[in-house]
């Protein structure tokens, strides 16, 4: 990649840092807030659960939109927006305020490091080959950001309080503003449709689109329930609930490194045949999980393998949508993709507490979740290789 590209790439590695950082540091905040607006822990998990699929359904619309009128300017909204309504809760902890605030951080947060924003503006800038890295490294950015936000906002919490750590992260959203400088296009700039961009109308109506989409649904499912519940299981597992921060620290790491390999991995290998092996890999960790004796080390060695194929499966599912219908609408088809993976995380969050709760283990979840990875493998098995026919256009007089 030349500097340009490389400038892009790590520009939209420390956004989805950012973006990734903050969602996964939200949880720390829940306590505080819930004390400070008196609005009561149900209600509270409510206004974040629609948060979640705010983000989703406003991804196709984010997606749109930078593909229209360049991702700079959705950047820069973005991280106004969000640094706005991460402080309002400091100065005004009502609880009507309170959800409101938590749905449009939310939103805000993913204009800011939207996978299908930042994806389409590398994938319109870098080479078809070089693509598959790119967003490998925009993956691992992520996961560094939930590494370094995660233990930095505790202790700021712990050392001065729920608010001066609240604005903190609020400030931090403005580094945003000078990192979508990278992203500005010329006024005169256009995109020029290639021989594989189709029309979104044309693309939505196509099978293979929804089966890819799906597959990153499911992917979804297991996102979702492990951020949320992965503590709980450890707990009612009979460990000691301290391995939690050990678990996802570790799962972590291994997510930095499965990103960066996959996209060493889709210069010379099939986006689909990936897919399959990390979903392949999920269902087979799920299950030794469920055959081996419970203990620290099976429990760690699980978010090895989990984390390994957390972000890894995201620059594949990037690269099949890229490779079939083009780059021209690239924001606004992964932003559709997003709104289907948005959907499986509020499934796996929903399902893993209700299933906790009915039956008091996570056993039936497991089995779900193990046969869920099948079917996203089979979802994506290669059927043809070449892009999508395009349409011919109308013939004019």
């Amino acid at each position: 990649m030349n500097a340009i590209a490389w400038r892009l790439t790590l520009a939209a590695s420390v956004l989805m840092g950012i973006a990734m950082g903050g969602r996964s540091a939200s949880g720390l905040f829940v306590s505080p807030l819930n004390t400070a607006s008196g609005m009561g822990l149900a209600p509270l998990s409510f206004a974040l659960a629609v948060g979640q699929l705010a983000v989703g359904l406003a991804q196709p619309a984010i997606g749109a939109l930078a593909d229209r009128h360049g991702a700079s300017r959705v950047i820069v909204l973005g991280a106004l927006v969000l640094a706005l309504a991460t402080s309002v809760p400091v100065v005004w902890p009502l609880p009507v305020v309170l959800s409101v605030a938590l749905v449009a951080s939310a939103v805000a947060g993913s204009a800011v490091g939207s996978n299908g924003l930042l994806l389409g503006e590398v994938g319109r800038a870098i080479s078809p080959t070089r693509a598959g890295l790119a967003v490998g490294v925009i993956s691992a950015g992520g996961s560094a950001g939930q590494l370094v936000l995660g233990p930095s906002i505790q202790w700021a919490i712990d050392r001065h309080g729920w608010v001066v750590a609240l604005l903190a992260m609020a400030a931090l959203s403005l580094i945003a503003l000078p990192l979508a400088l990278a992203f500005r296009r010329p006024e005169s700039a256009t995109v020029q449709p290639t021989h594989r961009s189709q029309r979104v109308a044309d693309v939505l109506r196509r099978w293979r689109f929804w089966r890819v989409a799906a597959s990153f649904g499911v992917c979804g499912f297991h996102v979702g329930f492990l951020a949320v519940h992965m503590p709980g299981v450890i707990e009612r597992c009979g460990l000691p609930p301290s391995l939690a921060g050990t678990w996802i620290a570790l799962a972590g790491a291994a997510n930095i490194a499965g990103s960066v390999a996959v996209g060493f991995a889709l210069k010379r290998r099939d986006p689909g045949a990936l897919l399959i092996g990390l979903y392949a890999v999920r269902a087979l960790a799920i299950a030794a999980l469920l055959v081996l004796p419970v203990s620290s080390t099976v429990m760690l060695g699980f978010a090895l393998l989990m984390g390994a194929s957390h972000m890894a499966t995201l620059p594949p599912t990037a690269q099949l949508i890229s490779h079939h219908y083009g780059v021209q609408r690239l924001g606004t088809l992964f932003g559709v993709v997003m709104l289907v993976h948005q959907v499986g995380s509020f499934a796996g969050i929903w399902l893993g507490g209700w299933v906790a709760q009915v039956t008091g283990n996570d056993q039936l979840l497991w089995c779900v979740d193990a046969g869920l990875a099948l079917c996203a493998a089979a979802l994506v098995w290669p059927r043809r290789t070449a892009a999508e026919p395009v349409p011919a256009a109308p013939a004019r007089a």
